[in-house]
């Protein structure tokens, strides 16, 4: 360390001051102070980012008091202050205006603003700011909530200044981007980070796949463009996890590579249309792999198929595991929602699964997911059987009659053997491996089971065979299915 510095030192200097000096050491690295195009990337991209200014009326009570108690003198007081707000014929309700600001940016010259669909969700009015000032009403083209996008049109006197997309698969952890939005109604603010992680899944929906970073995102940012230092978008600004409402370095955005797709929709139909393959799905557990010999463990297990949906005609059944969909792995159950939602609608595609430890290829022909879709099982009046008890596993078995039908609301369709009560242990065990009274045991080691004596002779065999587990597919009173893996020890 040179004298100088250590003189600074001993005489208390700052250490920022420190810091600065040993920044502009010879040989200290320039990627220490950051990519040196930073400010050429904001100022070639800086015009096509916007605000996003929303406004929304609500309705208030202009009466609505504290609970006074009876002949409080506080209550006249109240009175005589609300009716003084009032106009005259004004009644007890008031419209009220909320305003709210986020980000966008412009994707087409002619107009087209990107931007978070719950920066204008509900709004009765949306301008979009440019970054010079002007200011342009806008009217909403489409919006998805799942993937929180919303694709706006202005009309502008003059061609826009526009941004494209990047890549966003091609993101290495540790490249820097650029943030640019409107953080806390400041107007135009650029920061920079790096990428810190990707795929993060954060509980938002069903299709989580957010970048992470830390470049300083904060509330306003929302629906803002991360760039790439080629000052292309590669992701949309989203969310941010922070215990005082402010930036701590983890931020999300929506890849551009999921939100082109969306975008396109948007753009084209006014809304998202994604792909269905109509089965229930759950992760593929270790106990799992190993019943299937899947080694490591990987892909979707399908707990379910809709009977009107493109895989049940495709022949995917209850117990196949989905390995690969249309040539993409799926190394984790989370990745095929994703995937098939990607998928376009009416697209033929290959699904890989794996069957009793056999790969299988089953051609599917994608159908559109539509919300709130569900479909009525068709009713089975077959008769039951006759109620018969055992006791296994920790498990009080019965075969399905009409009054245990009854009593735990269990539909006609659903055929098996019903657990009509637990032991504490089995009661008390993790989630993905606990019974309740009134599931139905539809298969063991994926072979269906009809009544008690059934079910305990197939958990003999496992046992003699040298099991530690037993893979039970369990149905809900409404047939809801999914897959535990139970204890034989």
């Amino acid at each position: 360390m040179s004298r100088h510095l250590f003189r600074l030192l001993r005489h208390g200097a700052a250490i920022t001051a420190l810091a600065a000096a040993i920044m502009i050491l010879p040989g200290w690295p320039a990627a220490a102070r950051g990519p040196e195009n930073i400010a050429d990337v904001a100022e070639q991209v800086i015009d096509a980012v916007v605000n996003i200014s929303t406004s929304q009326k609500v309705e208030a009570r202009l009466n609505d008091l504290p609970d006074l108690p009876p002949g409080s003198s506080m209550q006249e007081f109240f009175d005589e202050f609300f009716k003084n707000r009032r106009g005259p014929g004004d009644s007890d309700h008031a419209l009220r205006r909320i305003n709210s600001l986020g980000s966008g940016f412009i994707i087409d010259p002619s107009g087209l603003v990107v931007t978070n669909n719950h920066v204008i969700a509900d709004a009765d009015e949306i301008n979009v700011i440019l970054n010079d000032g002007t200011k342009l009403t806008a009217e909403i083209v489409g919006k998805d909530s799942k993937s929180d996008l919303a694709l706006l049109r202005v009309h502008p006197d003059k061609p826009l200044k526009a941004v494209k997309f990047g890549d966003s698969d091609k993101l290495r952890l540790g490249e820097w981007v650029i943030a640019i939005g409107n953080p806390f109604s400041l107007g135009g603010t650029v920061t920079a980070g790096i990428v810190s992680a990707r795929n993060r899944d954060i509980n938002s929906g069903p299709y989580d796949n957010y970048i992470q970073t830390d470049a300083a995102i904060n509330r306003g940012n929302s629906g803002g463009p991360l760039f790439n230092l080629d000052g292309e978008v590669v992701g949309v600004n989203t969310a941010i996890i922070s215990p005082s409402g402010g930036s701590i370095g983890i931020g999300f955005a929506v890849p551009s590579d999921s939100a082109v797709p969306i975008i396109n929709q948007l753009r084209q139909y006014g809304e998202a249309r994604r792909g269905w393959l109509g089965v229930r799905i759950q992760e593929v557990s270790d106990d799992i792999a190993e019943s299937l010999d899947i080694k490591p463990a990987r892909g979707a297990l399908v707990a379910g198929v809709d009977d009107k949906g493109p895989a049940k005609a495709a022949g995917i059944e209850p117990g196949d595991v989905v390995v690969t969909f249309d040539g993409h792995d799926v190394k984790e159950m989370r990745d095929l929602p994703r995937i098939v939602a990607d998928t376009p609608v009416g697209k033929e595609v290959d699904v890989v699964v794996i069957r009793k430890g056999q790969e299988e290829t089953h051609k599917v022909k994608i159908g559109r997911l539509e919300d709130n879709e569900k479909l009525a099982a068709k009713k089975d009046t077959a008769p039951a059987e006759k109620s018969v008890v055992q006791k296994t596993l920790g498990l009080e078995l019965s075969s399905l009659s009409d009054d245990l039908r009854k009593k735990f609301k269990i539909r006609d369709n659903v055929k098996g053997v019903v657990v009509t009560g637990v032991d504490p242990d089995v009661a008390s065990a993790p989630p993905d491996k606990r019974l309740a009274p009134g599931d139905v045991i539809v298969e063991v080691q994926y072979e269906d089971v009809g009544n008690p004596t059934e079910l305990q002779t197939r958990i003999d065999a496992l046992k003699a065979q040298g099991k530690k587990v037993a893979v039970l597919l369990v149905a809900n009173g409404d047939g809801d299915t999914r897959f535990v893996a139970l204890s034989l020890q």
